[in-house]
């Protein structure tokens, strides 16, 4: 079996960079990246080399989301056509595959809604 780990958790913040840089302040973290999000909304991704925060705010013309939810889990795998077999074979439905810089990716909601993103990096 190929090996996993949590990647990262997204949340969905009123503002993304305010949140970062007070994450930096508190844990010594850093920013590793930002810019434009999922269904035109804003990221900053803040963390470590291995792990990080996904702060996520919608589209600014997007309906309101309730702040401070969890948007979904993020797991990098090192072979992502296996693990959408798998994801499949447990009874779950891909979703919005894409692939993008630096990776490719695609999501599923399990049971219970909450939605999980798979990546990697490879």
């Amino acid at each position: 079996m190929a090996s996993s780990a949590l990647e990262h958790v997204n949340i969905t913040v009123s503002d993304p960079d305010r949140t970062a840089e007070r994450i930096c302040e508190m844990f010594g973290w850093r920013i590793r990246w930002k810019g434009p999000a999922k269904n035109g909304g804003y990221t900053v991704h803040v963390g470590t080399d291995d792990a990080y925060i996904a702060a996520y705010r919608p589209a600014l013309d997007a309906p309101s989301q309730v702040k401070g939810r969890l948007n979904h889990v993020g797991v990098v795998v090192e072979d992502l056509d296996v693990t959408e077999g798998r994801v499949r074979e447990a009874g779950y439905e891909p979703h919005s595959h894409e692939a993008y810089e630096p990776g490719r990716r695609f999501y599923f909601d399990d049971h219970d809604g909450i939605e999980f993103e798979v990546v990697c990096y490879v």
